[in-house]
């Protein structure tokens, strides 16, 4: 069962990707948290390093393995790595879970085994650096349960009904042929991405359509896949590689929607009722708790 935060509850900070680099970053992000009145468990994650992990995968597994029963779990920090832990079969249950990029592929097995309280949102390490819109919408998220509406730029018209899914696209893209991609059908899909070549970001999108794994899907949406005005170009290509990948697919499209790897990375609960409306742009996710 999914509960709202109160003051007190506890906080688990889990190291599931990359090390730690930036430890004033990890820091910040520790002490909005802090200022909410929740109570951070024992944060050992800066000080481990394992090649480019944070600590080997024994450890990152038994981390998580600990911290499940936690209110809260955020992740430190993406990268890659945590995906290696899907190989140790992580066993999960309800509680609130936020990260985005590499934990992406822990946030959908969570999702994909029947369970609630996964959130593609910001980390630890990105949480100081977001405006404070979204800020207040992460703790709106967990305090009050509700979230309000974001705006993106429509490119196909219509209006999709359906439980949400977000996800790195290339973290999503990994997981095809695994029980730890959830079934799309009828969902409203959300993907991401950040310095990823057209021609990879039409190779991914193919890959799904070959294994038709967007097959009756209500509605798509892309965040963020580009991190400069410089990448015009890029965005126009961008713009019409969706159009071509998703010919034939009778559902409303929705392009820049403020969520991925720029600041102001909008939080998302997965697996809620939503609405996605391509006449305005707007997506609407329905009242998470009351």
């Amino acid at each position: 069962m999914l509960k709202k935060l109160e003051k007190g509850d506890e906080v688990s900070i889990v190291a599931s990707s990359s090390f730690v680099e930036n430890k004033l970053d990890h820091n910040e992000g520790i002490e909005i948290l802090k200022g909410w009145g929740l109570k951070i468990n024992y944060d050992d994650a800066v000080s481990r390093k394992y090649n480019y992990f944070a600590g080997n995968d024994e450890i990152r597994f038994t981390e998580i393995e600990k911290a499940k029963n936690s209110k809260l779990v955020m992740f430190a920090k993406g990268g890659w790595g945590s995906a290696r832990l899907l190989e140790k079969n992580p066993l999960w249950n309800d509680g609130w879970m936020i990260g985005f990029s590499d934990p992406c592929s822990l946030l959908l097995s969570k999702y994909s085994q029947g369970f609630i309280g996964s959130v593609h949102g910001p980390m630890i390490s990105t949480l100081s650096k977001e405006p404070s819109w979204s800020i207040d919408r992460l703790k709106n998220l967990l305090f009050e349960g509700h979230v309000e509406s974001i705006n993106g730029n429509p490119l196909r018209n219509g209006i999709a009904k359906g439980k949400i899914i977000v996800s790195n696209l290339t973290i999503a893209s990994f997981l095809i042929g695994t029980s730890h991609l959830p079934d799309l059908r009828g969902k409203i899909v959300i993907f991401e991405d950040i310095n990823e070549d057209i021609y990879k970001i039409d190779r991914m999108l193919t890959y799904f359509r070959i294994s038709k794994k967007l097959e009756g899907i209500s509605g798509i949406g892309f965040g963020n896949f580009f991190n400069s005005i410089e990448d015009i170009d890029k965005k126009d290509l961008f713009k019409k590689l969706i159009t071509d990948r998703f010919e034939g697919f009778d559902i409303p499209i929705v392009l820049d929607l403020p969520i991925g790897h720029l600041q102001g990375n909008a939080c998302i609960p997965i697996g809620f009722d939503s609405i996605l409306n391509g006449n305005n742009g707007t997506l609407e996710i329905k009242t998470i708790l009351n």
